[in-house]
This record gives structure tokens, C-alpha cells and sequence, in this order.
């Protein structure tokens, strides 16, 4: 996911600009509607990628706040979405451990492990969501990703709700690093995304570029027809379940 990192670090230099206000008040907002439809079946937390050290600044955002939401009973379980694509650690697999060690039940944690782009986070948890048979789903992250990722959602009207974190909400939580064994992540063979992908086939792959759609879930004729070469028919998924 280093194309998206790439647009993290861009992201997060205007928080520190005079857009961040804005993006803190656009998430608080967001937050604020999106709870109103409290609790949710499950929420979907994006991956990020993991050294094997010492977890990142976003992966402890992106946590705490996956466990504050399960601890508050806005949601009922949590996916965590992620393949390993910037080191061997499958980034699904890691967030799970550290969420189960902050206290969230084992049995209320799912991980989504195909998924190398953030839209593909969205796309392939809310598939598993709704295979395992949950209904109401909103998307939990930082208000940088949550920025462009309700464009996405918005534009194929997939119905998913949206839990940003709050800021202010995440001062008031103790964020501490949990012990976990992070080698029951690692992937065997790994190469890394960028060894295998081009800048611009990477680029391609974080504006949704690779997704497999399900059929239902292009709701209008025009994405069917741009996407029918990655569609998978109604009659296969019916056949499927």
C-alpha cells in the first residue's frame, strides 16, 4: 500500500496546515451522524503496515479507536482488512492480535487478508461482512483516510455508514502497545507489493483499479458495463452460497 502511504503523508502534511481543522470537523461530524445509526453489526478497519518492532502512529490510531468502538457498543464485532504488501506481516492478522490483547474478544474479530489497496479494504471487508451475515456496516479509521474513502463509497452507493475517529475523544483513551507475537502474522514467500508492481500499476490498484465486483453492488449500468471484465454474475455468487 505504499501509494497510499505516499497519500497519507500528503494527507497528514495538511493537518498540519489550516485544512486539518477542517478535516477533524468533517470527521466529528461524520462520527456524530454515523452513531446516530448505532450499533453497528461490524465495522471495517483499513490495514497498515507493520515492521515488526514497534507498531506505527497509525496502527495505534487505528486500534485504539477499533477497541473504544467495540468498548462503547457502537459495533458488535470488528474486521480487520489487509494482505501483507510493504513487509512479510499480514496487516489483518497483526491488527487482530493487538486488538484481542487490548481486550476485545477473539470471536468478535474477523480479518479480511486479500485486500492490497485501500479501496480494496472497503470493498472485500464489506463482502465478508455481509457473507457472515452482518447488515449494518460502517467503515472505522483516521479522518485522512475516512477523507477519501467516503468518496468511494459514496460513488458506488455501497451502504456502508462511517465511524471516523474523534480527536478529542482519542485524548481522553490510554494508547498503549499491548504485547503480541507478531511471527503467527508473517506470510510465507513474501515479496513485497512494489517488487512486483509498477508505480503506476500500484496507483491504478489504490483508485480500485483490480477490485472483483459482485454484480448487485454496481448499481448503475454504466459501472457494469466499465467493469465487466471484474464482475462476478449473480447466478456464480447464487451458485457460490
Amino acid at each position: 500500500m505504499r501509494i497510499a502511504n505516499l497519500l497519507f503523508s500528503v494527507l497528514v502534511s495538511l493537518l498540519l496546515s489550516g485544512c486539518g481543522k477542517m478535516l477533524y470537523r468533517s470527521a466529528e461530524k461524520a462520527f456524530e451522524k454515523g452513531s446516530r445509526q448505532a450499533p453497528y453489526d461490524a465495522v471495517i478497519v483499513p490495514g497498515f503496515p507493520y515492521n515488526g518492532q514497534k507498531w506505527d502512529m497509525v496502527l495505534q490510531l487505528r486500534i485504539h479507536w477499533a477497541h473504544y468502538l467495540y468498548a462503547k457498543g457502537y459495533t458488535k464485532n470488528i474486521i480487520f482488512s489487509g494482505s501483507a504488501v510493504a513487509t512479510p506481516y499480514v496487516e489483518s492478522r497483526i491488527m487482530a492480535s493487538y486488538a484481542q490483547a487490548l481486550g476485545v474478544p477473539r470471536e468478535h474479530i474477523f480479518t479480511e487478508e486479500k485486500a492490497e489497496h485501500s479501496t480494496e479494504n472497503v470493498y472485500y471487508s464489506y463482502r465478508l461482512a455481509k457473507d457472515l451475515g452482518f447488515s449494518k456496516i460502517a467503515l472505522a479509521t483516521d479522518p485522512v483516510q475516512t477523507s477519501y474513502m467516503r468518496r468511494f463509497i459514496k460513488r458506488f452507493q455501497l451502504p456502508i455508514g462511517l465511524l471516523p475517529t474523534v480527536i478529542d475523544t482519542v485524548k481522553t483513551i490510554n494508547v498503549y502497545e499491548p504485547k503480541i507475537d507478531p511471527n503467527e502474522a508473517i506470510k510465507a514467500d513474501f515479496v513485497k507489493l512494489s517488487d512486483r508492481e509498477g508505480f503506476f500499476k500500484r496507483f491504478r490498484g489504490t483508485m480500485g483499479g483490480y477490485i472483483y465486483w459482485h454484480e448487485e453492488d454496481l448499481k448503475t449500468k454504466k459501472y457494469r458495463r466499465r467493469y465487466k471484465d471484474r464482475t462476478i454474475p449473480s447466478s456464480v455468487q447464487t451458485r457460490n452460497n
